[in-house]
């Protein structure tokens, strides 16, 4: 039976490592072991800032109707529940974007929502 080497491999494993610590500041970028750990924390900071950008631009988007629910005389709670009472389906986001992009339109459903109300 030939005997196995396993230093294609192992090279190929390390090359990894170093490419993706590419950049890192001082022996991180350059030494596996310290290049593997920071390759490690990153990843776990990635995976959990992917959560997190979910729930920042909820808030964002809470903010601006909230902010264009006030210009127009109604607070962000009320305007939501006349919203669900209307039968007017629109999720966060596109509310968010009809009240930075437009106003009339924003305008015009707040006007509906407090009909209802």
């Amino acid at each position: 039976m030939a005997r196995v080497k396993r230093a294609v491999t192992t090279r190929k494993r390390r090359n990894k490592v170093l490419k993706a610590a590419k950049g890192y500041w001082g022996s991180k970028s350059t030494h596996f072991k310290m290049a593997k750990q920071a390759v490690m924390k990153s990843g776990n900071y990635a995976f959990t800032g992917r959560k997190l950008k979910k729930r920042d631009f909820r808030s964002l988007w809470i903010t601006r109707i909230s902010a264009q629910a006030k210009v127009n005389g109604i607070n962000y709670s009320t305007f939501m529940h006349g919203l669900k009472l209307a039968g007017i389906d629109l999720n966060r986001k596109m509310l968010a974007e009809l009240a930075v992009s437009d106003k009339e339109a924003f305008a015009s459903l707040t006007e509906k929502v407090k009909a209802v109300l």
